[in-house]
Order: C-alpha cells, then sequence, then structure tokens
C-alpha cells in the first residue's frame, strides 16, 4: 500500500489541499486496491468484505458528484486511477 501522503501529493490541487473531492476519491481507491488483495488471500474475511463494500459506494457517491460537477475531470480521473 503507498504512503497516505504520495497519494495526497498526487492529486492535491493546492499546497494545503487534503479534503478535496480528488484526494479522497484517490485515498479510497488505494483503500479498496489494498483490501482487495487481502481479501485474495483470506477471502472468508467477512468483515473486511463489509469494509470494503462500505467504501466501494463512499467512492462511488463521491464519483457521481464529480461527474455532475465537471466531467471532463471526472474521465480523467477515471483513468488515472484505472477505475472502470
Amino acid at each position: 500500500m503507498k504512503d497516505k501522503k504520495e497519494v495526497i501529493d498526487g492529486f492535491k490541487l493546492s499546497d494545503k489541499d487534503t479534503g478535496s473531492v480528488y484526494v479522497q476519491i484517490a485515498l479510497l481507491t488505494e483503500k479498496i486496491n489494498h483490501l482487495t488483495e487481502h481479501l485474495k488471500i483470506n477471502p472468508k474475511d467477512n468483515h473486511t468484505r463489509r469494509g470494503l463494500l462500505k467504501m466501494v459506494g463512499r467512492r462511488k457517491n463521491m464519483l457521481k458528484y464529480l461527474e455532475k460537477k465537471n466531467i471532463n475531470e471526472y474521465r480523467e480521473l477515471k483513468t488515472k486511477l484505472g477505475i472502470r
């Protein structure tokens, strides 16, 4: 899993930006990828699976918001993060 600071540095809009939609989606994507790998090794870990599904839902809602706000930046972010 990447360091949180690295992810924030890659997606921040300004020097003090840590909570914009772009940063939040990037951090959630990193956590989702990490938990997906964990669940491949531990398929019976249902507590983690539930947390993963909650994160996916939260990210989905943020992506919907970004899509309404700015469709071009939404598409760019999805390709940059490798989200389908």
